[in-house]
């Protein structure tokens, strides 16, 4: 059932405020732009410099903090893209302010903090939406009615493998640190075990797991191994090494996360941060990078590394176009289209959440459940057990 009330806003237009102008916030510029049923009314941002950036380029009003955001006039809703470990607090005062929240993955470090926000949505009355995450590109949207509709049989494997070079691109120092939401299994395991979960059903039975940190100059969780079983007998693995040596792009036809062809001899050499720089000058070059790090477009579809399914009667893994589907006639191609953005997909599924059209896959009980997974590899790890978990959902029907 879902928590979302009977919109104010229900028919009309959802005025929206963005709060964080990192990466993942001005990313979501262009999708707001592009969805009708939104407009973009306010953006906050600590930073002077980044915040008169937008508001030049948008002719929106811009604040410091987000509670001085949330006193716009009309504001329905919020896109809350700050540190992981300020969400709690700043999806808290949202809801205070009876505020639609889409929250950046993850949404918070700990589980706790997690469920007083699926607690303090249902108080509110609002909707809670966590993303964006690459469950939402069409290509793993297309695996999932695949494996719906049975063709293939029951989904037995899952595997997604990828190689970035995560960790030596600028960071702020709670990126790095995994106890404040940061390194790759909170950043980017959130997105792989979304796949992951979505593709396999949602209920993830236990977690083992081997996470890396093996660069004693650029101290991180950078890594990880992670074996996930699920309730039906079904198994998963998450590979992700941030370390830069190896590009998933190999074993993507070439294919960059975003959408762009990227042969070999076109990589630049990674360039790990140098000794003299200062967490000053890796925060400048970080906001330098964010205004052009996540396109809005591009000539294929998005590879968050490879991701092969492994069904009874056949497999599917990504094309560049969209997906190949090998079975009993042997391997065929589904085009897809590559008119619509990840980012897109969110705003659709958050509009249509807060006008009552359909309830959201990712809600506030979904993203608990892919949290669970994140805070159970790095568990596993220290600890070298399984874990069993305890907040998995399935997929809705």
């Amino acid at each position: 059932m879902s928590n979302a009330p009977e919109s104010r806003s229900a028919g009309g237009i959802v005025q929206i405020g963005v709060a964080g102008l990192g990466t993942a916030g001005r990313a979501f510029l262009p999708a707001i732009e592009a969805h009708a049923g939104f407009r973009l009314v306010a953006v906050a941002e600590p930073t002077a410099e980044a915040r008169n950036d937008i508001v030049a380029q948008n002719g929106v009003p811009g604040y410091a903090t987000l509670q001085e955001m949330l006193a716009h006039p009309g504001l329905d809703a919020v896109y809350v893209g700050t540190p992981t470990d300020l969400h709690p607090a700043h999806v808290a005062e949202a809801f205070a302010a009876k505020k639609h929240v889409l929250v950046e993955k993850p949404m918070a470090v700990r589980l706790d903090q997690a469920q007083a926000m699926i607690d303090g949505a249902a108080r509110a009355g609002v909707v809670l939406l966590v993303g964006h995450s690459h469950s939402y590109d069409l290509p793993i949207k297309r695996m999932r009615e695949i494996i719906a509709d049975g063709m293939l049989g029951r989904v037995r494997m899952v595997n997604t493998w990828n190689f970035t070079d995560w960790i030596y691109r600028p960071r702020r120092p709670d990126e790095l640190d995994w106890e404040q939401g940061g390194g790759v299994t909170y950043r980017q395991g959130s997105h792989q075990f979304d796949i992951i979960r979505l593709l396999g059903g949602g209920m993830v039975r236990s977690v083992k797991a081997r996470t890396f940190d093996w660069d004693p100059a650029r101290r991180a969780i950078g890594a990880h191994t992670v074996y996930l079983d699920f309730e039906d007998g079904a198994v998963a693995t998450a590979v992700y090494s941030g370390y830069g040596g190896f590009a998933s792009a190999e074993l993507c036809f070439d294919v960059t996360e975003w959408g762009f062809l990227e042969p070999p001899a076109n990589r630049k050499p990674v360039r790990r941060p140098g000794a003299g720089s200062t967490p000053a000058d890796e925060l400048q070059a970080k906001r330098a990078r964010s205004k052009n790090a996540i396109p809005a477009s591009a000539p294929n579809q998005p590879f968050f590394g490879l991701t092969l399914v492994s069904c009874e009667r056949g497999d599917i893994r990504q094309s560049p176009q969209g997906l190949y589907v090998y079975g009993e006639q042997g391997r065929s191609e589904i085009e897809l289209p590559r008119d619509r953005s990840p980012r897109d997909l969110v705003m659709a599924e958050f509009f249509d959440a807060i006008s009552g059209r359909a309830p959201a896959l990712h809600d506030g009980r979904w993203g608990l459940a892919n949290l669970e997974v994140c805070t159970a590899a790095i568990e596993s790890s220290a600890s070298g057990r399984e874990i069993f978990l305890k907040h998995q959902v399935p997929v809705p029907a």
